[in-house]
């Protein structure tokens, strides 16, 4: 079982870096190849052995990686599986490379595992990074229907028949759209416990795109995955949670602003999922509608 590593970063970070990289060199087993991506900037130096492509422009997280799963060949073929690494994390273990080669082996319809994301100095496992509806204890792993970007798994082969990242989507919702194309696919996704990425606690509405590509993208998402009956059922639960959640009205003004635009702009290729489909996340805690 080879693995291959992609971390995207903007280059702003180089000491998070270093030590990432560091962290993934220390893996047990088989020494795990990795490739950087500068998004839209030049890469500081890197330990020797390690690849590196520099883009010219920022081309947003899922673009992004997906030239990083190119670099190992189409649809990542060089390698069994890749794994996806912020910038700013660190694998605490040495253990964990040697876990994903276990658990992809063990289980072939196994295609995604996402990682469990801990503060590095509390140890806390915040609620959103748990990627299910009943988040309250982040130490129970399970199967479940999204994952966590930049801490998870794949198995290459799901990038060779369902495709990679949706490269319009730039930032926010690209793992939910890559994993229920995945499941319809018949393929797994585990959440994993014990696979930890150390990162720092932050609040995804630090970035300044955050309410408008959130709310753009949820439509995107809508329109390009779920049978037409559900389309508006999942919007109007997702408009009836944000309003609840009693934003600020700039914020509002963004989030509406990025809903319409998802109506208005296209959304990519439509593959509606099966119902049986619908079925299976059902039956796995998250009906599409939520």
């Amino acid at each position: 079982m080879k693995l291959g590593a992609v971390v995207l970063t903007m280059g702003n970070r180089p000491e998070e870096l270093r030590a990432l990289l560091d962290s993934v060199a220390k893996q047990d087993g088989d020494p795990v190849e990795v490739v950087v991506v500068g998004n839209g900037s030049p890469l500081p130096t890197l330990p020797e052995g390690v690849r590196t492509i520099e883009l010219p422009e920022n081309v947003g997280i899922p673009a992004g990686r997906n030239v990083g799963i190119e670099a190992f060949g189409p649809g990542g073929s060089d390698v069994d599986v890749l794994l996806f690494l912020d910038d700013d994390g660190l694998l605490p273990g040495t253990d964990t490379a040697e876990l994903c080669r276990r658990a992809f082996a063990a289980d072939p319809k196994l295609g995604i595992v996402s990682f469990r994301i801990a503060d590095p100095d509390t140890g806390v496992t915040q609620r959103r990074h748990v990627p299910r509806l009943r988040a309250s204890d982040p130490l129970r792993s399970s199967r479940v229907t999204t994952f966590l970007g930049g801490a998870n798994a794949v198995r290459t082969t799901v990038f060779q028949q369902v495709g990679g990242l949706p490269d319009d989507f730039f930032y926010a919702h690209e793992e939910t759209d890559l994993a229920w194309r995945a499941l319809d696919a018949g393929w797994m996704i585990d959440y994993r416990s014990d696979m930890v990425l150390h990162h720092p606690t932050t609040a995804p509405s630090r970035h300044a795109v955050y309410h408008r590509m959130v709310a753009r993208n949820r439509v995107w998402l809508a329109r390009r995955n779920l049978p037409a009956l559900l389309v508006p059922v999942y919007l109007g639960v997702w408009l009836l949670l944000t309003l609840a959640r009693r934003p600020s009205k700039t914020a509002l003004r963004a989030w509406f602003g990025g809903f319409r635009e998802g109506w208005k702009t296209p959304c990519g290729p439509r593959r509606p999922m099966k119902w049986r489909t619908v079925w299976r996340l059902t039956r796995l805690g998250r009906p599409p509608v939520i």
